[in-house]
């Protein structure tokens, strides 16, 4: 079969895209939280195909390279600015790698490129120290063959808009997704929706939110982006369970928590009692969809079951859709006629 590209998928329908590989190579034992620098692709590549491939026939129809963070800032922070060219086109490689695994349609690949920290609305040397950083990144991104690029969580517009200025340079589509933090507007004044509405008018195939905000806290601004934009829209949100008080994951508090926590919150090693359910993933996704979303997925704290669960609420069917739950036989719950009744009769008191 041939590939479809991404603007091919999205005529055709919903398009899955699972990122939140940060924290789950965090979780796997192998991304320091903190500086989250994603040295994963070259100290244990075999490990971040397990997590591409994982995410994949879970149900994602993109591989996004894990260059999340692999700035030239933060290869400046650790003292590895040296291994910043290698460490992108590994991620790459890597991706494209697991891509062509894909038993039916072979996955797209998306090149990535995220807010660098650094930009300062305020300062015009940041603003050209931000575009050459965006710049070599796409160029390897070119360079290595991706099919798009997916330029996330920016919480200040401008940078957004230097991030799309780069990527149309370079003739690729971008999907451009907005982090928004808890004053519910980007850092440099602009609504969500309006700063997709400009990158929309400026040639991002794809415009919307990641990270940052549970379901609950994200879906009322995608319907405020759905209604400003003519093109497609993009939700990618974290699976906890934010609130108005708290609408973003940063300063979510655990009132649960029994010790004393060595960070000053929740964020990001302690979120853990947080978290949604797969049903309720499932319910968000379901509305998403229904609310005009076409490019959905899950960002930090993703993990393969909750992709699987989104995939199949917007009514696909995942690679692993084989794995999905069934009761049906367990010895206290289900429901076959071969089950032994004394076991049945237990469930309540288990």
């Amino acid at each position: 079969m041939v590939k479809r590209s991404l603007k091919q998928r999205l005529e055709d329908g919903t398009v899955i895209v699972a990122e939140g590989y940060l924290f789950e190579m965090e979780r796997r034992g192998y991304l320091q939280a903190g500086t989250f620098v994603p040295e994963v692709a070259l100290e244990n590549p075999e490990v971040l195909k397990s997590v591409y491939r994982d995410y994949m026939l879970a149900g994602s129809d993109v591989v996004v390279a894990f260059t999340y963070n692999a700035h030239r800032e933060k290869m400046r922070i650790i003292g590895k600015e040296d291994l910043l060219e290698p460490l992108n086109r590994s991620a790459i490689r890597l991706a494209k790698e697991v891509a062509a695994e894909h038993p039916s349609e072979e996955a797209l690949v998306a090149g990535n490129i995220s807010n660098t920290n650094v930009f300062d609305p305020d300062k015009e040397e940041s603003k050209e120290q931000v575009r050459a950083m965006f710049r070599e990144m796409i160029g390897w991104c070119k360079e290595e063959g991706v099919d798009y690029i997916a330029g996330e969580t920016f919480y200040y517009h401008e940078e957004a808009l230097i991030a799309l200025e780069e990527i149309n340079k370079a003739g690729l589509p971008a999907a451009i997704t907005m982090g928004l933090m808890g004053e519910n507007v980007l850092r440099d004044g602009y609504e969500v929706e309006e700063s997709c509405r400009i990158l929309e008018e400026n040639g991002a195939l794809v415009t919307g939110m990641n990270c940052f905000r549970g379901p609950k806290t994200m879906q009322p601004y995608l319907e405020k982006i759905r209604s400003e934009v003519n093109g497609y829209v993009g939700a990618l949100p974290i699976p906890y369970r934010t609130n108005e008080e708290h609408p973003t994951f940063f300063n979510l508090p655990d009132g649960g928590c029994s010790c004393t926590l060595p960070t000053e919150t929740t964020f990001p090693t302690a979120l853990d009692p947080l978290y949604h359910n797969r049903y309720e993933i499932a319910a968000w996704a379901k509305e998403a969809k229904d609310a005009g979303v076409r490019y959905i997925g899950l960002c930090c704290g993703a993990s393969p079951v909750m992709i699987r669960s989104v995939t199949e609420a917007v009514g696909r069917e995942a690679v692993n859709s084989k794995y999905s739950p069934d009761m049906s036989k367990h010895f206290l719950f289900g429901e076959d006629e071969t089950l032994q009744q004394h076991n049945q009769d237990y469930r309540g008191k288990a």
